[in-house]
């Protein structure tokens, strides 16, 4: 499963609501290649589950995944912070070995 706290959803419904977005519209996690890790985390809104992909619900929000991105997410709890320690989205993946200091990029 791919969750998602309370801050997280409260900054994903403002920018839905910034960018015009209706509520057919979900949260697509990815995992792309690159970074100073290898691998970088993608976030994105979608209106279109395509075949193959992984749905979940978490605080009423629908996260949708392709499943080769999955692999490397399975347990991963998505944060928003907006401190002075750093601003914007945090992942929290369980599978990763190494992060890059700006927590945009890890390894498995």
């Amino acid at each position: 499963m791919i969750s998602i706290t309370p801050a997280a959803l409260s900054k994903i419904d403002q920018l839905k609501a910034a960018e015009g977005l209706g509520p057919e519209h979900f949260i697509r996690v990815s995992v792309v290649g690159g970074g100073c890790s290898g691998l970088s985390y993608n976030l994105d809104f979608d209106d279109e589950v395509k075949t193959g992909d992984q749905e979940f619900v978490s605080e009423g929000a629908k996260i949708v995944c392709d499943m080769k991105s999955f692999l490397y997410l399975c347990g991963t709890e998505l944060d928003f912070s907006d401190g002075l320690n750093g601003r914007g989205f945090n992942f929290i993946n369980p599978n990763a070995t190494r992060t890059c200091g700006c927590g945009e990029s890890f390894a498995v």
